[in-house]
């Protein structure tokens, strides 16, 4: 199939270094690699471009700059109906070759773009809408909403349009299916991972090594990540460790400062933002691996537990959300309540103490990850209906 990838949201760099764009890239890598084309259309790229997508044909309308929060928010909805035109009056000119038409929109779902359903309809091909989040009540809790209408209106309209919604989580699921009764086929098709991308070191560390134990944490640094409760807990930890966290965000000089009053500046390593390139060489150099997020709402499919157990890694994971249904049973991971950060230092301390359960624990994530969470697996399953009926 030949898939049009739509992608509205400028806070999302398709060649950036956050969990959004690794999803963007494993997703249009995975259709590539099932045989279909896929051309992207955009409003922003960044630079760290993997090698094996430097080819792929990719269309940017840049948001204006200067403008105030809802003078950019009108610009998107008008972005979006230019991305429309564009893509539609490319595939109808008469001189456009028949390899110039689209079999399927795919489309990631951003606030105030109805462009997926726009297209969808006028060239009357099927629209996959993927929903990664409650977007409306997110963005008005955490960033701010001035035309919150107008992203009502176009997240119906888009959400209506759509002859697939795909959520990554039930939690995401139940909230489409509550505010918008009566849509056709709205599925859970949790996050993946690129296991020949993402492997485990090639030797397991002697279990009498004396160098210390490297926990490790991949994430934006934001609130609902609970880096601050992973930084207390290790303050209560003995013995020979090392904390090294992966990524940047707004709390970065807050965690930092964290870590120096607690008197682990020295145990502590801010690597900030990296490639997604970058990410498979650090995971291997660490022996336990965290998801420390924090108490209440969560509706993520967190990217950094199936990478984590593509890695081979032990986990120590907070019981909320999605994760429980991932991890219990696969003896790859301990839970620990979300509220209690004692236990997080404890199920830590346990693991620091004890490499032969992590290089057990660690050859158990592996396995779940080859059995189970393929990005080929989700991807299949994603198009599945469009396939058969093109067979």
């Amino acid at each position: 199939m030949r898939i049009a990838y739509i992608l509205l949201d400028p806070g999302i760099g398709v060649f950036g270094t956050k969990g959004a764009s690794v999803h963007v890239q494993e997703v249009v890598r995975t259709f590539r690699s099932l045989g279909h084309e896929v051309s992207i259309f955009c409003t922003r790229t960044d630079d760290d471009i993997p090698a094996d997508l430097a080819d792929v044909d990719i269309t940017r309308l840049e948001v204006p700059r200067g403008l105030d929060r809802g003078q950019r928010e009108i610009a998107l909805m008008r972005l979006s109906d230019m991305l429309a035109d564009m893509v539609v009056d490319t595939v109808s000119d008469p001189d456009a070759g028949a390899d110039q038409g689209f079999d399927l929109v795919y489309e990631r779902y951003s606030l105030f773009s109805t462009a997926g359903a726009e297209i969808s309809s006028r060239l009357g091909v099927p629209l996959v809408l993927e929903v990664n989040a409650p977007l409306l009540a997110e963005q008005k809790q955490h960033r701010g909403l001035v035309h919150d209408e107008h992203a009502a209106r176009t997240t119906a309209h888009s959400f209506v349009g759509a002859e697939r919604i795909v959520c990554v989580s039930a939690a995401v699921a139940g909230w489409v299916n509550r505010d918008y009764p009566g849509l056709s086929d709205v599925s859970v098709v949790p996050n993946g991972v690129n296991t020949d991308r993402i492997t485990p070191a090639a030797t397991a560390q002697d279990v009498t090594d004396s160098r210390a134990v490297r926990i490790g944490f991949v994430g934006t640094l934001k609130p609902w990540h609970g880096t601050d409760r992973l930084i207390e807990a290790c303050a209560g930890l003995h013995g020979n460790f090392h904390l090294d966290i992966l990524g940047h965000g707004p709390e970065s000089e807050a965690l930092q400062k964290q870590a120096k009053a607690l008197r682990l500046g020295d145990r502590v390593t801010f690597h900030g933002a990296l490639a997604p390139e970058e990410i498979p060489a650090h995971l291997r150099t660490f022996d336990i691996a965290v998801a420390p997020y924090p108490a209440g709402e969560n509706y993520f499919s967190p990217l950094k537990i199936y990478e984590y157990l593509a890695a081979g890694l032990p986990i120590v994971a907070s019981a909320v959300g999605s994760i429980p249904a991932v991890l219990e049973g696969t003896d790859a991971a301990t839970l620990v309540p979300a509220d209690d950060t004692g236990a997080l230092s404890a199920a830590l301390q346990n693991l620091i103490d004890n490499a032969e359960v992590r290089q057990r624990m660690g050859a158990a994530a592996r396995s779940e990850a080859l059995a189970h969470h393929s990005w080929t697996s989700r991807c299949q399953e994603i198009l599945a209906p469009f396939v058969m009926e093109l067979v």
